[in-house]
């Protein structure tokens, strides 16, 4: 059972599963990967605790987002080596002024903190990557994403990120609502709260989308024999 499973009980569970609930879905032959909201502002500085990284940026996360960037890393590599379309998204610096925030938390400052909106290192996207800012939590709100996925025959999403309760649901449940098989890779998605970040992945599997660790994610994209050996 996976880990995010065990903080529901046992007969919560069976009754999901019973209503239909919790079904997998089946990937297509035209996958792109949706990386939400990767951003320093997000995570935060690495070496920092959860109470340093919120001083530094409100809504960053902490230890979790740099022990969950690497395997971030790796999904986007593998998007890369077979030449499949790698999406990051995050917030429009001047969201506040125009649209309102993403979410009803309060802000310190209107203005974006600098660095905020810079990507890491590690994950940061390449020339010809598109960059889709957002006013909203779902990367499908006001956006061209869902007719960019359509003009380029898209049939699967894989998606990745931040976090897992807000931003990453949001864009999970309106790519189901724009009929997308979407899969949530587990280990690649990161919350502040390790229990919103459990009851979400069981909503979103349960109801919007199929979550799937990095390992079963390479198994389905790659197949058997192309599968990466750390994977």
């Amino acid at each position: 059972m996976k880990d995010w499973m065990k903080i529901v009980p046992a007969e919560e569970r069976k009754a999901y599963e019973k209503g239909g609930f919790m079904t997998a879905g089946e990937i297509g032959e035209r996958t792109a990967l949706v990386v939400i909201d990767v951003t320093l502002g997000f995570c935060g500085s690495p070496g920092q605790t959860l109470e340093e990284a919120i001083a530094e940026f409100g809504p960053a996360c902490g230890p979790v987002s740099w022990e969950t960037m690497p395997r971030i890393a790796r999904l986007i590599a593998m998007f890369r080596d077979l030449d499949r379309p790698v999406i990051f998204t995050r917030s429009h610096p001047l969201d506040t002024q125009f649209a309102g925030k993403a979410t009803k938390s309060k802000r310190v400052s209107p203005v974006m903190p600098p660095r905020f909106n810079d990507f890491p290192e590690s994950i940061a996207p390449r020339a010809g990557e598109w960059v889709l800012e957002k006013t909203k939590a779902s990367a499908f709100f006001q956006t061209p994403l869902a007719s960019y996925l359509v003009k380029n025959q898209i049939d699967s999403l894989i998606v990745c990120g931040v976090s897992t309760s807000g931003c990453v649901r949001a864009s999970v449940v309106d790519a189901f609502s724009n009929g997308f098989n979407t899969f949530v890779v587990d280990d690649c998605c990161f919350d502040r709260s390790h229990f919103a970040h459990c009851a979400n992945l069981f909503d979103m599997n349960a109801k919007y989308a199929t979550v799937v660790s990095l390992d079963e994610a390479s198994g389905m994209i790659l197949g058997p024999q192309m599968r990466p050996a750390q994977a």
